[in-house]
């Protein structure tokens, strides 16, 4: 990514983009243009206004730009849209503004200011990825920052609505090629609109191949002439392998129990209340976050492969949700701080990694590169190596976030309840304990960690389990003067009520959760390794490992790393629906996924909970609810439960 400062420029007020030749909005008439052109000639007032409690209206948009489209469709929306609608806004940007840039822009209109506000609060200059913001009341935004070719078929939704509002085809011809517009009509719901502010005639063929019946009609202020459009006809869209469809939906009313209370749980109970659900969660313990969700201080950690992978990807939009979560979540102030942290580059393999994510030029609030002195003056500690430095990342209080995300009218907490079985009763599952029933619903989340494979119809997925181990070293007036978290092969964060974390260990496939000495001395000697003087200020070489305080937790991942998240399928009867994969792993049969109906799972999340759970439950609410995914269809692949159903097919291990 550029820097925006080289590539634009302000002229008596206006925004300009010196890469494409073109202002972002004109000064006198933007607002007015965008209400014209956008917002009447989609006819949004009385679409909006004509639904009901409970609907859901879906806008697409290409170039995000200053966000002034979106903040006049929020504003519209909350004079027209009935209470409990909910508006979804997509958009893509290839070159995100600054939250400065985006601010001055703004301020041009203070009509606004409401919105203006609450967007300039959570935004910050986006990373290459998906972003996803939460505005009350039942406002989303997903903004995908990426290229639109690239972007757009990787595009989860149907949209009621488009908005395409990149630069003028003659100076940005790519943004409105036609395989762009046919992507857009395949994204689009029957009666789905368009509109955009130019009558270009490559454009107006473009949209018509794309099924659209294109009108054109007066355009705003001086120009003459504009476009406008009803999808007629849908252009085919390759369609997704049948084992990575969205089931069809298994409720007729949204309720749902979610077992388990840690933050995959609590997370995926609060996107559904959030979205008008009644959620029973379960948990068998006596409080929430008893388990791997319970260290004292969770690290916001976003180690990035070098590489865009998907689980890249992920990592980046988790870490992106949970800053926006923190940001507005009633934590007290030693409940979590935003205190920025530093991944060291420790050895030459680290170094060569960090080298590489330097080079793809990420904005400098997301992360920058730091010497040894700059990094020792950020840590308020002296430090042998340089490294990357995440200024928003920091830590936070894991049960405290789980706490607050189950304190929800619409989520009932049963503490002290163990789930022993499963069971489809009709049309809903029921969960039996033992004295019997606890509760039954149309849909079932399990977010049960290692436990998973206590359920016979999850009991086929390919969990391992790490054990990891922190160590609680007390403050001392040196070890104070640490400013942020440090990370290498382990972390050490600045201390919270006296006490620094220190750790974590990982032991495969060891479930043991006693606290042990020797792993207190792995701590310790990685904290040594990182940072010896405050190892040193510690007293490290003096601590008595055998009475040290710490805390042990079994956490769960997979053999590719990856989360799994989303809909479960009968094992059985999937391989025999697709056992022609086990000759030909191209063959793409018809048949329909074997789902049970209503059955989600969202674990494995290992080490990066605090990342990737809170997504979690938006991947969640976006099956059951037919929403826009939060992520691209591609990590929605990746992390699918069924992958390993298929691997295991072309493998022939099943």
């Amino acid at each position: 990514m550029n820097d925006p400062d080289t590539l634009l420029d302000w002229q008596d007020g206006q925004l300009r983009s010196l890469r494409y030749g073109d202002v972002y909005f004109s000064r006198d008439s933007g607002i007015d243009e965008t209400r014209y052109v956008f917002l009447a000639q989609n006819r949004l007032a009385e679409r909006f206004g004509a639904l009901r409690p409970g609907d859901r209206f879906v806008i697409g948009e290409t170039g995000f730009g200053t966000g002034l489209n979106f903040l006049c469709t929020w504003k519209l929306w909350a004079q027209c849209a009935p209470r409990g609608a909910r508006l979804h806004f997509a958009s893509i940007e290839k070159h995100p503004l600054t939250r400065e840039d985006m601010a001055r822009a703004l301020s041009l209109w203070p009509e606004l200011a409401p919105q203006r506000e609450a967007l300039l609060r959570r935004y910050r200059q986006l990373p290459p990825g998906w972003h996803r913001f939460h505005f009350d009341p039942g406002v989303v935004l997903t903004v995908a920052v990426s290229d639109v070719a690239e972007a757009l078929p990787q595009l989860e939704l149907q949209a009621d609505a488009w908005y395409l509002d990149g630069f003028a085809p003659a100076r940005n011809p790519e943004m409105w090629s036609f395989e762009v517009l046919r992507h857009i009509g395949a994204r689009t719901k029957p009666g789905g609109t368009f509109a955009t502010y130019t009558a270009a005639g490559a454009v107006r063929r473009g949209l018509e191949a794309a099924g659209f019946a294109v009108e054109r009609v007066k355009g705003h202020g001086a120009k003459r002439e504009m476009l406008r459009g009803v999808l007629r006809e849908a252009s085919q869209q390759p369609d997704a392998a049948p084992w990575f469809r969205r089931p069809e939906r298994a409720w007729t009313e949204r309720r749902a129990i979610v077992i388990g209370g840690g933050l995959a749980g609590t997370s995926a109970a609060a996107s559904l209340a959030r979205r008008g659900w009644s959620v029973v969660l379960i948990e068998r313990h006596e409080r929430l976050a008893a388990e791997a969700s319970g260290n004292p201080q969770g690290i916001l950690y976003t180690r990035l492969a070098a590489q865009a992978t998907p689980l890249r990807e992920l990592v980046i939009g988790g870490y992106g949700h949970t800053l926006r979560l923190l940001a507005t979540a009633a934590l007290a102030e030693t409940e979590r701080s935003h205190c920025g942290l530093l991944q060291l580059a420790f050895d030459t393999e680290e170094a060569a990694r960090q080298q590489k994510l330097l080079a793809q030029d990420f904005p400098s609030d997301f992360l920058r590169g730091v010497n040894r002195e700059e990094a020792s003056d950020i840590a308020g500690v002296e430090l042998p190596f340089g490294g990357l430095y995440f200024p928003e990342s920091g830590w936070t209080d894991p049960a405290a976030l789980c706490r607050m995300l189950a304190a929800h009218d619409h989520i009932d907490v049963r503490l002290h309840t163990e789930a022993l079985a499963l069971r489809r009763e009709g049309e809903q599952w029921a969960v039996h304990g033992p004295r019997g029933c606890i509760e039954k619903a149309p849909v079932l989340l399990l977010a049960t960690a290692r436990d998973t494979l206590a359920f016979e119809s999850a009991r086929h997925l390919p969990l391992k389990t790490i054990r990891g181990q922190i160590s609680l070293i007390p403050e001392t007036p040196a070890s104070s003067r640490l400013h942020t978290v440090l990370c290498g092969e382990g972390y050490i964060a600045p201390a919270r009520t006296g006490w620094h974390t220190l750790g974590a260990t990982h032991k495969f496939e060891d479930v043991g959760t006693d606290v042990r000495a020797d792993e207190h001395r792995e701590n310790l000697a990685m904290l040594q390794t990182l940072a010896p003087p405050l190892h040193a200020a510690l007293g490290g070489s003096a601590l008595d490992c055998d009475t040290l305080p710490g805390r042990a937790a079994v956490r769960v991942s997979t053999p590719d790393y990856l989360p799994l998240i989303g809909p479960l399928a009968d094992a059985q009867a999937f391989a025999g629906a697709y056992a022609a994969l086990r000759h030909d792993a191209r063959q793409r049969p018809d048949t329909p996924c074997p789902w049970l109906p209503g059955l989600y799972v969202s674990t494995a999340h290992g080490s990066r909970g605090l990342i990737t759970a809170p997504l979690a439950g938006e991947i969640l609410a976006a099956y059951l609810e037919d929403e826009p995914a939060p992520v691209s269809s591609r990590v929605m692949a990746a992390v699918h439960p069924n992958r390993f159903l298929v691997r295991a097919l072309i493998r022939r291990e099943r």
